[in-house]
């Protein structure tokens, strides 16, 4: 599914299932606790918190999943293409970018054993 084909389909979800958008704020609201959510089980899985209870049944890529389908409900909302920002935004990091990650030491590889 490409990005537009989401907006698309996101939208006709809302009209259908949803009966209307929350409104943008509401949805910024909702965007946070989506993005909260995301982070709890990332803390899970790949830090050094541990599970509980309540976070059974739950997996990175639907919490994921929720965070994209309201994200994409305020592009929508506001009438941003997602198609079109995403290839300025690229276009301006790489421009932005060109050279600074590959010139930032503390990303270069770790030093191997001496031979």
């Amino acid at each position: 599914m490409t990005l537009a084909q989401a907006q698309a389909t996101v939208d006709e979800w809302i009209k259908t299932t949803g009966v209307r958008y929350f409104s943008e704020l509401t949805n910024m609201a909702i965007l946070t606790e989506e993005v909260g959510e995301v982070a709890r089980l990332i803390a899970r899985q790949y830090g050094e918190q541990s599970f509980k209870k309540s976070d059974e049944g739950r997996e990175l890529g639907d919490e994921l999943a929720d965070v994209l389908f309201v994200l994409i409900c305020l592009a929508n909302q506001t009438g941003t293409d997602l198609t079109e920002a995403l290839a300025r935004n690229l276009a301006k990091k790489t421009q932005r970018d060109a050279t600074r990650h590959r010139d930032n030491p503390k990303l270069a590889p770790p030093a191997g054993p001496a031979a």
